[in-house]
């Protein structure tokens, strides 16, 4: 079994874990970062006190787990070995209603009867303060109140109470329904509002999976993706998150784990370039709403490469007292990235907004107004191209000129000349391609390393970065210049592990990594068939489909040893990287018939 056999709840409000047996492990409330309800996927090894919501059936011996089809709607079967088997079937509601998107903070769960006479035990063991107490309740005839520290949840069933209070085992003789949410009374009997929103919901998704633009091969896990990242989607602010849980370490006993619930500007421009890719582009409108307002609360200054999700700039990292994920602490809440100088920010933030000058489906395309805010964005790119800085793999201890953060500056100038020359501002286009062309000339000479014939990490520097992968996909270089087959030959000779990427092999604040970075192998693969090599990238991809976990879904790492899946999850950059290969690869739709 993979370590992180888990599904993704979600609504665009807050998230929710499910394990493969239908435990319920881990769900942030009031959002994406807050306190932790569910905590149990980071109590250590062993059965954990609190912390989770499950359904166990007497008796079980296997289980199967599978989405709805083109739906975010998890159904997990459980079976005893007396013929007897329960179907649990969990939502989170999202549906239009009175003309808006319904999202409540609130999980639907739907228990039925599918075979013989299942007995089973319901436990709900909601804690608060990152795991450090269960949450005290009271009750009424149809519900369970769970008093936390800062708010109080509700659960609303048709179930025995009492039974539920006492975690006592009954024969499940009909389907019973669990609403969790809001300390409010249902307006309607519980079944019957299960019952709608379920199918609101399905229809919601169907629909939403409708309107994808998805390559003819590998269908399947390209919507799963699109779902995947539409749910790491924080909709009220338009902030997307890198992942949705802290602490899942990128490998075995190392203390490699970081809070990652959090909106890198970095990760949210790959996500949004993939979803635009699919035509999914209202996600691409929410997030322009945000960085508009990260720039102009900035007035115009420095940004850092990470904020909150509603755009808090302070994200002390500090440590709590949960065992971790397997028992692999420390378990951190924060994050120390909000205070590094990452330069390619400025890039991510410019290149995120360039589709809304051009993409004429948009409700608000972008004008001079959002323009003018981007230019002292572009700015800042030219300042700080050639000046030390964490780098995007976010190095504590060291600073460097890295060569991806300044090929990211001049993407920040050549987009912003592509779109003064689309606003008819003639002089602004000659000034950014100006600064463009310079700043070009200057990566060529101060990163190109002769002895290496290819791309280093850093200004004058002699090791090898996956990042610089991205040379033709960013536009710096077309495919069939040499300097970029030659990046891409040095990058697999000493990066490339049997199958896979490493993110780099020298030495950093933790020592050499040693799993496989998902990204980068992705890019690896994007390389491989803008250059051509086309069998040799699909075998690569279908490798690494074979790795993702029972529900398609991706963390950050990979054991090249085991095939195990490590680091956060699910982790927005795998996901883009699966669907960004699967177009690039895919047959066409015309040549398939």
């Amino acid at each position: 079994m993979s370590q992180l056999d888990l599904g993704i709840l979600g609504n665009g409000s807050f998230s929710a874990l499910v394990d493969d047996h239908g435990r319920i492990v881990w769900c942030c409330l009031p959002r994406f970062d807050g306190d932790p309800v569910f905590s149990s996927l980071l109590a250590g090894e062993g059965e954990p006190e609190h912390g989770f919501f499950d359904v166990v059936l007497e008796g079980c011996v296997s289980s199967e787990q599978r989405y709805l089809r083109n739906t975010a709607i998890l159904v997990t079967t459980l079976r005893d070995g007396q013929g007897g088997a329960i179907e649990i079937t969990d939502h989170a509601p999202r549906f239009r209603d009175r003309q808006r998107i319904y999202r409540p903070l609130m999980t639907v769960r739907q228990v039925r009867p599918v075979a013989g006479d299942p007995r089973v035990q319901v436990r709900l063991r909601p804690a608060t303060n990152y795991g450090a107490r269960r949450a005290p309740t009271t009750h009424g005839s149809n519900h369970i109140r769970y008093v936390l520290d800062d708010t109080t949840i509700r659960l609303t069933t048709n179930a025995p109470v009492n039974y539920i209070l006492e975690e006592r085992p009954f024969v499940l003789e009909e389907t019973i329904d669990f609403v969790l949410g809001p300390d409010e009374s249902l307006e309607t009997a519980v079944a019957t509002f299960a019952r709608r929103s379920f199918e609101e919901t399905r229809s919601y998704w169907f629909e939403w999976a409708r309107t994808l633009s998805i390559p003819f091969e590998w269908q399947g896990a390209v919507i799963r993706s699109a779902i995947t990242l539409k749910l790491c989607n924080f909709e009220e602010t338009g902030a997307v998150v890198a992942a949705m849980t802290t602490s899942i370490p990128e490998a075995a006993g190392t203390e490699r784990n970081w809070d990652y619930r959090y909106c890198w500007l970095r990760d949210a421009y790959f996500t949004l370039d993939a979803l635009n890719r699919l035509g999914a582009t209202r996600t691409m409108e929410g997030f322009l709403r945000y960085i508009e307002n990260l720039v102009r609360a900035s007035e115009g200054g420095h940004l850092q490469p990470v904020y909150g999700v509603t755009q808090e700039a302070r994200l002390t990292e500090r440590t709590v007292d949960l065992p971790g994920f397997r028992g692999h602490g420390p378990v951190r809440v924060g994050n120390q990235a909000h205070e590094h100088i990452q330069n390619d920010v400025y890039g991510s933030v410019v290149l995120a907004a360039t589709q809304a000058f051009f993409d004429q489906r948009l409700r608000a395309p972008g004008g001079h107004k959002l323009f003018e805010r981007l230019e002292r964005v572009g700015e800042h790119a030219v300042k700080l191209f050639d000046k030390p800085d964490a780098g995007l793999w976010e190095l504590r201890t060291r600073s460097r000129v890295h060569t991806f953060s300044a090929m990211m500056c001049w993407a920040a100038c050549d987009r912003l000349g592509r779109i003064a020359t689309k606003l008819q501002r003639p002089d602004r286009a000659a000034h950014w391609q100006g600064h463009a062309e310079h700043i070009h000339a200057v990566i060529c000479e101060r990163a190109w390393n002769e002895e290496r014939s290819c791309f280093v990490e850093s200004f004058d520097g002699e090791d090898l970065d996956a990042s610089l992968l991205l040379i033709e996909h960013i536009g710096f270089l077309p495919a069939d210049d040499p300097r970029f087959s030659g990046t891409v030959r040095a990058i697999e000779g000493a990066l490339r592990r049997g199958p896979y990427l490493f993110r780099y092999n020298a030495p950093d604040d933790f020592g050499t990594p040693r799993t496989a970075f998902n990204i980068c192998t992705f890019w690896y693969i994007d390389a491989l068939c803008a250059l051509g090599r086309t069998e040799e990238a699909r075998e690569l991809f279908e490798n690494m489909l074979s790795h993702t976990n029972h529900l398609g879904l991706l963390s950050e790492d990979l054991d090249i040893e085991t095939g195990e899946l490590w680091g956060n999850f699910p982790q927005t950059y795998s996901m883009v990287g699966l669907i960004l290969c699967a177009m690039r690869l895919s047959k066409s739709w015309q040549a398939a018939f």
